[in-house]
């Protein structure tokens, strides 16, 4: 089996033999599916399940939020067909809206949008492929700045690589640095945010991640660098090569700060594996 995309169809072929067709057009943030149709002959036998895959595959069906809606006939079998994909009935319509499992940095950028302003200057201090960063600059806007840093320099070309393809080089620069040396490239009492994804650079060597050594004195100078109501928001990770010493090193200090200066929150994936990343977060009080 194997479908071909024709302009708005999915056209499924046996061999040389079309047995199924799908029509799929985008309408606003969604995408509607229709004139869904498998040769008679080939039906019960899988063939409508996989075009319907392929075509919910082809319009990011299984990546990120989605939204679809299916025109079927009313037969027991097409019923069993969307459902069995997660469709629902709307009216004369089957509706499919996926939202995927919240993610670790997905909260964190979520809360970071709720809680900071545009012009602000922000600070990536662990900025690997440059995800945090380009969301840094976004949320900042023309008038504001971000700094990002890391260790090694791919990140750090990486990273302005990334800038550059999205614009955003006038607003945001990576620098090779160690993060232990926050407090020399960043004034106290200047920040607004300063973001951590601690670990290891995705998609390069493993065996090189961050440590107790240098995160601990790297989030007391992130503090330090914070503007009262400032936020300093930090993923931990354990499970991988690292172990669980950083995550436990940083939870210890995080809940030992001082009520009357910082409110910090822990959030945990309560019913997932123990290595669950961990987005936290302080604000700084001084207001």
């Amino acid at each position: 089996m194997r479908v071909i995309r024709e302009g708005e169809e999915f056209l499924l072929y046996k061999e040389k033999l079309l047995v199924g067709r799908c029509s799929c057009v985008q309408q606003g943030e969604g995408w509607q599916l229709a004139s869904f149709w498998v040769d008679p002959a080939w039906r019960r036998k899988g063939y409508g399940s996989f075009l319907l895959r392929q075509v919910l595959k082809s319009t990011g069906g299984y990546t990120g939020e989605s939204l679809h809606f299916l025109t079927l006939g009313e037969s027991p079998a097409e019923k069993a067909l969307a459902e069995k994909f997660g469709f629902s009935p709307a009216g004369n319509l089957w509706r499919r809206h996926r939202v995927p499992d919240p993610t670790a940095v997905g909260l964190t950028h979520d809360f970071l949008r709720q809680n900071l302003l545009p012009g602000g200057f922000f600070v990536d201090a662990t900025c690997g492929n440059g995800g945090d960063t380009e969301f840094l600059c976004r949320l900042a806007g023309p008038g504001g700045r971000v700094l990002a840093l890391d260790l090694q320099q791919q990140a750090v070309d990486n990273t302005n690589a990334r800038l550059a393809a999205a614009g955003l080089s006038d607003i945001g620069r990576a620098v090779q640095a160690d993060h232990a040396n926050l407090a020399q490239l960043v004034e106290a009492g200047s920040a607004d945010c300063v973001v951590f994804n601690f670990g290891y650079l995705p998609g390069a060597d493993h065996s090189l991640f961050t440590t107790p050594k240098s995160s601990l004195p790297a989030v007391e100078a992130a503090l330090a660098a914070l503007r009262p109501g400032g936020i300093l928001a930090a993923c931990l990770y354990s499970g991988g090569p690292n172990g669980d010493g950083e995550k436990n090193a940083l939870l210890e200090f995080f809940r030992a700060l001082p009520i009357r200066e910082y409110t910090v929150l822990v959030c945990e994936f309560a019913n997932w594996a123990p290595t669950a990343p961990l987005p936290c977060f302080v604000r700084k009080k001084g207001w």
